[in-house]
């Protein structure tokens, strides 16, 4: 679910990075300050401070290249950006179509999961969290970095250089193409279904590479009036990557949902986490050229960073041809995708606490998930969870982390849906929990190593839907992602969407 083919907010911030780590230290700029919305009015960057910055972009595109090992093809341009100029251009972002179309989908999606209250707005949060949070990016069509007048002016250079990686990533692996692999249209057979599922969380994967690669430049960046890199201080990377590091509370993204933070957070600390791991195993070459060139194709492979060096096969599940029985039944084609370790992770900290995920998101072992809609749904009944059918097979490493998870879900059911009511009468065993909502019927069952979710379905079809995709998976070991795989995890790919929009804030990291 965290790619881009389910739930997906993509690089939806074009190039976010850390700041205020307390790795450095100067006086903040002056100039005029302008108002913004209940918060300390911005102190403004002087033409002349600007200017300067500007200037001091030849030497610090030099240092990148030198700290990553990646060449310099060619020059980079630099321009500022103003608070207004900003929000203009994330509102002119949101209203394309095919963003539009994107985020209503995987909105109601998150939504029919629990991820997100149903009666939360997502559009005009993530304007003004994203508003908040962007401190700079590059812009992969024009090949051009953006700064922001507002940023404090010692912060202003390590944030050039994360996004001068990312300029160096676009002129050895054309970045817009080598992050987008996921498929964006709905499928509308098994085939099409499948091969969403091969690559759900590659684009996930690799936005974590690329901010991975640039927290490490930023740092290293910030590091050397020591003559140190990360490399040296490892336990910088530590702090981040374990959610550690400084800044101070922000108003919007204290009241951010658990998953806009997790998500917002993952590129930088997890992917900083993987991108350290293997720079001290495999160094530099290995780390920035190497990992481009073969890069990882899960959650999995980001938090697990041995297993990638080791080609640990990354489980994927299949899904049977449902589209006949659901066709048939009043329901059209809606989303598909993975439910990943990091999706699991998020949804165990949202649904049991943090000790909780800690302890059971390792133990996943594959996860698909499959949405319809209503044929027969109203044009405003299409806008909610109401018109929404649900269905979500997770494999477990043990019989143990299987029930867990089956408890956390059921657990929370009635956080999700008024009027719960459980019919024990058509309950089959104790292993099969059956409920009415005011959203259709819910079945949860577990397995041996297996839990099964069918919510919004009427009873008789989701039992028919969880024998097809039983019967999918086979009795052998669950296939490996390829290095083709399209990526569309439900969590990952909000973070992949919002990740394009640019370099975000650092007081993250204490989530």
């Amino acid at each position: 679910m965290t790619g881009r083919c389910g739930v997906s907010l993509q690089r939806f911030i074009f190039g976010v990075v850390f700041l205020g780590l307390g790795l450095a230290a100067g006086a903040q700029g002056t100039g005029q300050a302008a108002k913004t919305d209940g918060a300390k009015p911005d102190v403004i960057l002087t033409a002349k401070q600007q200017s300067d910055l500007l200037n001091e972009m030849k030497g610090t595109l030099q240092f990148v290249s030198k700290d990553t090992g990646l060449p310099i093809r060619h020059e980079v341009k630099g321009r500022f950006e103003s608070r207004s100029e900003l929000n203009a251009m994330l509102r002119s972002k949101f209203d394309e179509d095919k963003s539009v179309q994107r985020m209503q989908r995987d909105e109601l999606v998150l939504k029919k999961f629990g991820l997100l209250d149903r009666d939360f707005e997502l559009r005009s949060f993530l304007l003004s969290l994203l508003t908040e949070q962007i401190q700079g990016f590059y812009d992969e069509k024009t090949k051009e970095m953006t700064l922001l007048d507002w940023v404090k002016i010692d912060e202003q250079e390590p944030v050039m250089a994360h996004e001068l990686t990312h300029a160096l990533q676009d002129q050895t692996v054309p970045l817009k193409k080598w992050e987008e692999q996921t498929k964006e249209d709905v499928s509308k057979n098994v085939g099409e279904d499948n091969a969403h599922i091969a690559v759900d969380e590659t684009d996930t994967a690799r936005e974590a590479v690329v901010e991975g690669q640039a927290m490490v430049s930023y740092l290293d960046y910030m590091l050397k009036p020591s003559g140190q890199t990360l490399k040296d201080r490892p336990d910088l990377g530590d702090q981040i990557a374990n959610g550690g590091g400084g800044g101070g509370e922000d108003p919007v993204m204290s009241r951010a949902p658990l998953l806009l933070q997790q998500a917002l957070l993952f590129p930088y600390s997890a992917g900083l986490g993987f991108e350290q791991y293997v720079l001290l195993h495999k160094g530099v070459q290995t780390a920035f050229m190497g990992v481009l060139n073969a890069p990882p194709n899960s959650s999995f492979e980001i938090l697990h960073p041995d297993a990638f060096l080791r080609h640990v096969p990354v489980p994927v599940m299949r899904m049977p041809d449902v589209h006949p029985l659901l066709n048939e039944v009043g329901w059209e084609p809606y989303d598909i995708g993975v439910m990943g370790e990091l999706d699991v992770r998020i949804t165990a900290e949202l649904f049991g606490g943090r000790p909780l995920a800690q302890a059971l998101a390792p133990n996943w072992a594959g996860g698909v998930y499959y949405a319809a809609q209503k044929k027969s749904a109203s044009a405003e009944d299409k806008k909610t969870t109401k018109s929404i059918g649900l269905l979500y097979a997770s494999r477990w490493k043990n019989e143990d982390s299987a029930r867990n998870f089956f408890t956390l879900f059921e657990n929370e059911l009635p956080r999700q849906y008024d009027g719960l009511q459980r019919r024990k009468a058509d309950e089959t065993d104790e292993y099969e929990r059956v409920y009415s909502t005011n959203e259709g019927d819910v079945l949860l069952s577990v397995k041996d190593n297996g839990v099964w979710v069918s919510e919004g379905f009427d009873l008789a079809t989701a039992r028919k839907l969880r024998d097809q995709v039983d019967g999918a998976q086979g009795v052998g070991p669950v296939q490996s992602a390829g290095v083709t795989v399209p990526s569309g995890e439900l969590t990952g790919g909000m973070s992949q969407w919002m990740g394009s929009f640019g370099m975000v804030s650092p007081q993250l990291a204490k989530y």
